[in-house]
């Protein structure tokens, strides 16, 4: 898997997990997981999402998952949080 592809991923599983936790008040992977996967975000790489690169640049940080109370996109995140990651 390429790079742009590899991070497309990571920030997708982060934003979930982050979601799920934050909003949901449920956990979809270990804090262990978060945590690591938080270390290997690259904000330098370019998704082709301009506007999502912007935002992971501006607010991304790896030590807490509150960033996501601010994502773009929240509407799409619990379309896919009850769609694939419910309980």
């Amino acid at each position: 898997m390429d790079r742009k592809s590899e991070e497309i991923r990571r920030r997708i599983k982060l934003c979930m997990a982050a979601y799920a936790y934050e909003v949901q008040a449920t956990s979809i992977i270990s804090d262990a997981q978060f945590d690591e996967e938080c270390k290997k975000v690259d904000v330098s790489i370019s998704t082709g999402n301009d506007k999502m690169d912007a935002w992971f640049r501006k607010e991304f940080d790896p030590c807490t998952g509150q960033w996501i109370h601010s994502h773009p996109e929240l509407d799409k995140l619990e379309r896919l949080y009850h769609t694939h990651y419910k309980p």
